[in-house]
């Protein structure tokens, strides 16, 4: 069963930036597609970046385009969530996500597996 821990959240003024990080462990993290999600108070939880298991692919939410960068290190079994240029509108829980297929790289709904969540706060 694979397990996902999120770090790296925090309380942050606009502007400035934060780095998160999963930590994946029960099955060959290099093998899997990995993304991240977040969830606002009162609001549905939604996509925000997701990368293929070699990290040659990526996708990102229109909010974070340019903003936010996913990477990852297979040697590690480490997921990454740099975040720049926050804005108050980014506060949220975020949450690192994955398939059960391996090397699927599929729709932006279709992820099984999520971690617990990190607290994002930017202040205006």
């Amino acid at each position: 069963q694979v397990q996902l821990v999120e770090s790296g959240g925090g309380l942050v003024q606009a502007g400035g930036s934060l780095r998160l990080s999963c930590a994946a462990s029960g099955r060959a993290f290099s093998r899997y597609a990995m993304g991240w999600f977040r969830q606002a108070p009162g609001k549905e939880r939604e996509f925000v970046t997701a990368i293929s298991w070699n990290g040659g692919n990526t996708d990102y939410a229109d909010s974070v385009k340019g903003r936010f960068t996913i990477s990852r290190d297979n040697a590690k079994n480490a997921l990454y969530l740099q975040m720049n240029n926050l804005k108050p509108e980014d506060t949220a829980v975020y949450y690192c996500a994955t398939w059960s297929r391996i090397y699927y790289y599929g729709p932006r709904h279709s992820f099984d597996y999520w971690g617990q969540g990190t607290q994002v706060t930017v202040s205006s």
